[in-house]
């Protein structure tokens, strides 16, 4: 996953052909820990058609207040510049590809 910071988060998240999904995340929260593994299982899984990040909410407080990601982990899905869903908390892999596919009409 990429890192995203605030000096690059609009040319990596919002600017790019592929949607996004970002992970909002802290160094110190377990439920991030579980979900990191899955998100990149998914993100090989869906390499070339999906693009995943990542955002320390520590490192970058504004970028996380902007996108109200007080909640971690929280998934937000960038088709260009619009949100298209918001996944907070712990998921199946299973229903996370589900609803990923469901946001960006992936077949």
């Amino acid at each position: 996953m990429l890192h995203l910071t605030a000096k690059n988060f609009e040319i990596e998240a919002k600017h790019g052909r592929l949607p996004v999904v970002v992970m909002f995340y802290a160094g110190w929260c377990g439920k991030c820990a579980m979900m990191k593994p899955v998100a990149e299982d998914i993100e090989k899984k869906y390499l070339g058609r999906v693009r995943f990040c990542e955002a320390d909410i520590d490192e970058s407080p504004a970028l996380a207040a902007q996108y109200e990601a007080d909640i971690v982990p929280t998934f937000i899905f960038f088709q260009g510049t619009d949100i298209v869903g918001i996944l907070q908390g712990i998921i199946s892999q299973d229903s996370f590809e589900k609803r990923m596919k469901q946001i960006f009409c992936i077949k």
